[in-house]
């Protein structure tokens, strides 16, 4: 609104509603503070610095702070990220094979922990990334040197995610489109518990 027009409705005892204002990280805030569950819907694109054809993916996936979560790829193969909180199975059913790891401290300074973690200003360094088409950006650096990743840049509308890019130390890029989010859905506890298939070679701890 110009200051023309705010002086002419003052004037005119008029009451104008201006549209709110709101930046990335009071949006990450929102979300951390008032979202503790949440389940949706991702695309997945990566980028090579080689500049091979972009890997696209896509499925579903289901977060519980602090540490749990659920990231299912449906098309176009089938895989499994699942965490407790403190462990970590990744299931490849083609390979019929589950890697499994301790969640760890490393966990807090992960590109997960944007979205399913907490304490994130221990890990990171956090600033206004901008906005564009709706859209406020927050722009995320991890303060350790032990990463595998450079920035990541979170995209917030109406204080949900909505994107998520990430820079890697190799100049991949993977980003991150997520719709038809819930928040605070009642996610049973199965959905963070995973038990290997029989048969399966299970690598890791």
């Amino acid at each position: 609104m110009t200051t023309l027009l705010r002086a002419f409705c003052a004037l005119a005892g008029l009451s104008v509603a201006l549209p709110a204002v709101a930046a990335g990280l009071p949006q990450l805030k929102s979300f951390l503070g008032g979202v503790k569950s949440a389940k949706g819907v991702f695309t997945q694109t990566v980028i090579t610095r080689s500049g091979k054809k972009p890997q696209q993916s896509a499925g579903i996936f289901a977060l519980q702070r602090p540490g749990k979560f659920r990231w299912s790829y449906e098309s176009p193969y089938k895989a499994l990220l699942v965490s407790d909180g403190a462990k970590l199975w990744s299931y490849d059913p083609d390979l019929n094979q589950v890697a499994v790891k301790k969640l760890g401290a490393a966990f807090g300074a992960s590109p997960a922990a944007l979205l399913a973690g907490q304490d994130l200003d221990k890990h990171f360094e956090l600033k206004e990334g901008g906005a564009a088409d709706g859209v406020d950006y927050v722009e995320a650096r991890p303060t350790g040197s032990d990463t595998s990743f450079e920035r990541v840049r979170i995209g917030f509308s109406a204080n949900r995610p909505v994107s998520m890019d990430i820079h890697d130390s190799f100049g991949q890029i993977t980003h991150l489109r997520f719709t038809q989010i819930e928040a605070n859905p009642n996610l049973p506890a199965s959905l963070f518990r995973f038990s290997a298939p029989a048969g399966a070679d299970v690598v890791g701890d």
